[in-house]
């Protein structure tokens, strides 16, 4: 079910979701979290919404979308509620500000937030430097942006470790989770043989690549060099190489001296998968943090910026 209300005001929409939830039964109950979507206009919404309801069937939770209109325009307010099939398992409620109140989205949700749940800020394009001193970002316990949306990612992942704080995380460090289990897991394996340096290679705009060169710097505690290619890691050890890389039906190849080749089927994750596994922890994740921080350690004389 969507209702819309153009040209409306905060009261009337909590009054409209009041109304549906005494037609359409106890559509708020169950909800572990409210979370709150920042995009600006030209930002696609609605993909992020067909992802939150993905998502939302792991974690049911009320969608408050914040889409920030022209300033130009006479102040205003047209929103959207759905419910049901348009909603997955989430309610949305969709919030399109106008002129004045567009700069004001941090007062405008108030009234929305689910009480005694936690809120979760998501920025699906551009984010602010800071996000937890935004003011979005004030209320939410957990920040997620995405540095792989931005025109430059590289850079967007040095924001991100200068604007750091204990609750921030990204969907590019999300969206390599797959090759850092590989790359755990393969460590795990006899020889338990000390690496010494690593090579990690992809486009040179990848933040992905970025990213995981930084949490190999971080973790291994070894040079790293990032280069630029189709996508691979190599990880030298005194006994050979251990190196992954993806064969031409998209198939991770792992290789190791004196072993057979490793193959594993890694799909590519969508926003959805990223964002729910995001959602699944809403505590510090300071191995991020460290992974960020290991990016300013790569050596990156091969990449051209």
């Amino acid at each position: 079910m969507i209702l819309d209300l153009p040209d409306t005001s905060t009261q009337e929409v909590s009054k409209s979701l009041v109304r549906l939830r005494e037609s359409g039964g106890a559509i708020a109950l169950g909800r572990v979290l409210t979370l709150i979507i920042s995009a600006e206009e030209g930002e696609s919404t609605e993909s992020a919404i067909e992802a939150t309801n993905s998502a939302s069937r792991e974690h049911p939770c009320r969608v408050i979308v914040l889409a920030r209109g022209s300033r130009s325009e006479d102040t205003r307010l047209d929103a959207q509620i759905r419910v049901g099939g348009d909603a997955g398992a989430s309610e949305v409620v969709l919030l399109r500000l106008y002129g004045e109140m567009a700069d004001h989205g941090a007062s405008v949700v108030v009234p929305f937030l689910l009480p005694d749940t936690p809120v979760v800020a998501w920025w699906p394009g551009s984010a602010p430097a800071i996000p937890a001193e935004d003011r979005l970002g004030k209320l939410a316990s957990r920040r997620i942006t995405d540095a792989t949306s931005a025109a430059d990612g590289v850079g967007a992942l040095r924001e991100r470790l200068e604007g750091y704080r204990p609750g921030d995380s990204d969907l590019t460090w999300s969206r390599i989770t797959p090759w850092r289990a590989l790359l755990a897991s393969a460590l795990d394996q006899p020889p338990y043989e000390k690496v010494t340096s690593a090579e990690v290679t992809g486009p040179a705009s990848s933040a992905a690549t970025d990213l995981l060169a930084g949490w190999l710097h971080a973790q291994l505690g070894v040079p790293v060099s990032r280069r630029i290619g189709g996508f691979g890691v190599r990880l030298n050890r005194p006994g050979g190489p251990l190196a992954l890389e993806f064969d031409q039906n998209s198939t991770a190849v792992l290789t190791r001296t004196g072993q057979p080749d490793g193959r594993v089927a890694v799909r590519r994750r969508d926003v959805a998968a990223c964002l729910a596994e995001e959602l699944r922890r809403l505590d510090d994740d300071v191995i991020y943090e460290k992974a960020l921080a290991g990016v300013a350690g790569v050596d990156r004389t091969e990449v051209s910026e």
